[in-house]
This record gives structure tokens, sequence and C-alpha cells, in this order.
């Protein structure tokens, strides 16, 4: 969890493309990690060390910057389009901030703290297989023994991991871009921004314009709607006229991710007023950050993982859905790219 933090913290210190004078007092450190990384992918690339292949394709979904860029939703409406497609998807993951390190299935009623917040969110909104590990060949292959029907996987958070093989990427920028296009500590880049787009690769921009000079699609995203807490584990789905319904009311919105303000902005655009909470990524909920007897909060599904499931008394817990789709030209793009490496 602490990883998790100081990511979420760069993420709001170096957003911005002005290098200040705290980035170049770290730079000497960005580039001994830059050094490191390039070493590390050097002994992968000369067969220093092996990555190893799952036995279906995998297609990775990652971005280069610390902090949340929008990969949950993307892998959630990829494997959608997988399934539109006719194929039968699973999900491989850390499972970030979770107890334990071996592999195991996440369900649909397993506790965030076992399996990790964001596996959680996918299997519950897919229903599509999950399976966590530290080591995602692990994962990979306890999920395809325990799933033989499953003939592609889809790798969250992996796009640093290259221990594990991959077919295809899918790589999500925000409106951050590359920030002020340094190395961590001095910058939010986990590696560095290639002249080109990788071979067999494609980028998806979750935001209003592309912010690296890479082509790419932009992400179709809005507001599904809302559901209470305790309606929403049940497996209701979300309406846009509960949403509307709390135009006027006295809120409180509360976020633990990596961009917060996102999610304000988008409740702001349908027209809530609120007091605006935000919280550190990953945030545990194991104390309430809204004060007791608060009347309506709402909450975004993967702060709603890790509430309880009964609701709270006096509080009406309001979970917020996002509504996110693949723009049509990168779907056809990926699923021949997927194609193509099937034949081979």
């Amino acid at each position: 969890m602490a990883a998790g933090r100081f990511e979420s913290a760069l993420t709001r210190a170096w957003w911005r493309p002005d290098r200040s004078a705290l980035a170049w007092l770290l730079w000497p450190l960005s580039v001994c990690f830059r050094a490191l990384s390039a070493l590390r992918r050097l002994a992968y690339a000369s067969g220093v060390l092996r990555a190893q292949r799952a036995p279906v394709p995998v297609i990775v979904v990652g971005n280069l910057v610390a902090g949340g860029a929008g990969k949950t939703p993307a892998v959630i409406a990829l494997v959608q389009a997988l399934r539109d497609a006719g194929h039968v998807p699973g999900v491989i993951s850390r499972g970030h901030g979770r107890r334990g390190a071996h592999a195991l299935p996440v369900l649909g009623d397993s506790r965030a703290a076992a399996v990790g917040d964001e596996p959680l969110l996918i299997r519950r909104r897919t229903h599509a297989p999950v399976w966590v590990a530290r080591r995602r060949i692990e994962a990979a292959r306890g999920l395809c023994a325990a799933q033989p029907q499953v003939d592609v996987l889809v790798a969250d958070d992996g796009l640093q991991h290259l221990a594990l093989q991959r077919d295809v990427q899918l790589i999500v920028f925000d409106e951050r871009g590359i920030g002020n296009g340094l190395m961590l500590p001095a910058g939010p880049l986990r590696e560095p921004l290639p002249a080109h787009v990788p071979v067999n690769s494609h980028v998806l921009y979750n935001a209003a314009h592309p912010s690296t000079h890479w082509p790419g699609a932009l992400a179709q995203r809005g507001l599904a709607g809302a559901v209470p807490l305790q309606d929403w584990w049940r497996g209701a789905a979300p309406q846009l006229e509960a949403l509307q319904a709390l135009r006027g009311r006295p809120l409180v919105a509360a976020a633990g991710m990596a961009a917060p303000q996102r999610f304000f902005a988008m409740l702001r655009d349908a027209g809530l007023q609120f007091e605006a909470l935000p919280l550190g990524d990953h945030y545990a909920f194991d104390r309430l950050p809204w004060p007791p007897g608060t009347p309506d909060v709402l909450v975004t599904e993967k702060d709603a993982v890790k509430l309880p499931r009964d609701g709270f008394a006096g509080t009406r817990v309001w979970v917020v859905a996002l509504d996110f789709r693949l723009p049509e030209e990168l779907r056809t793009a990926l699923l021949d790219n997927l194609r193509r490496v099937r034949r081979r």
C-alpha cells in the first residue's frame, strides 16, 4: 500500500509540464532509475532473463506513468469487446495491495483485502474469470487450468511486468500525458516514451484530446448512473434516473483513486452539487472518511468493493458507475491484431 501512496503522491506532484526545482533536485535518482530499467529490459531482450508464455494469447493493458490513467475501465471495456467478438476472455492481475502473493481466483464475494480492489471490481463488472498472483504467469496458468474454455487473457497493469510474454498491448494515457517527461522519482514515468508506438501496441486516451505525440483513439466515457450500495452488492444495475434524482440534495462525494478530480468533474457535469472528498489511491476504508450521519454519499465502484454490504445506519451510500467504451476503430484494430497473433 505504501508503494501505491508513493505513486499517487508523484502523480499529483509531477503531472505539470514544467520541471520544478524539486524535480531537478531528484533528477540524479531519475537517471539511476532509467539506467536500471534499461538494464532490466536488456536482460530480457538478450535472453539473460526469460519471459514465460501463458497457455493462451495475452493482451496487456498498462500505462507509462505512475498512478491511474484509466486501466481498470479499459480492461472492463476490453473484456466486453472480446466477448462481443466471440472470445472467452479471462483476466489476470497482481492484485495491488492484497495480502499474500500466491495465485488464487477472484470470486464475486471475495474480499478486496484478499484479492485487491481492482480485480474484484473487474470480476463483479464483467463476470469473467479473474485470477491474481504476484507472478502473473502463475495467475495465467491457474486460470487456464481452472477455466479451459478461456482463449485469451487480459493482463491488468502488466506493461512493465516483462516476466510474462505478451502478444498485444493496450497503452492507456490520461490528460497528464507523460507529465514533465522525467522518470521516477523526478517525474511520473515508469519507463521512457519511445519515439514510435511499439509493435503490436494500441494507444487509448482517457482524455478529451491526445496527450502525447503518439496517434491513438479517444475513450468514450460518461456516467452510467447510480445505485444504492446494498443493491449494488446484490447485482443491481446503476440507473441514470437515480443519479439525476440526487440533484439539489446536500451530497458528499468520496473518491479513493489516483485522479479523483476526474470523477468529481463528471459529477458536476451531471448537475450535482457536493462536497468533494478526495482520498488516497486504493484507500482502504478501514475508517470512514465522512462525518457520521452524513445523509448522502457518492462513491466510485472501486471504493464500493471495500465498503460493508449492509450499508451504514443513517447514511445512504450511492455507487456511481462509469460508462467507459472503446471506440469502434480501436476495437477493430485490436481484434485484427489478435487474429494475426492466433494464426502464428
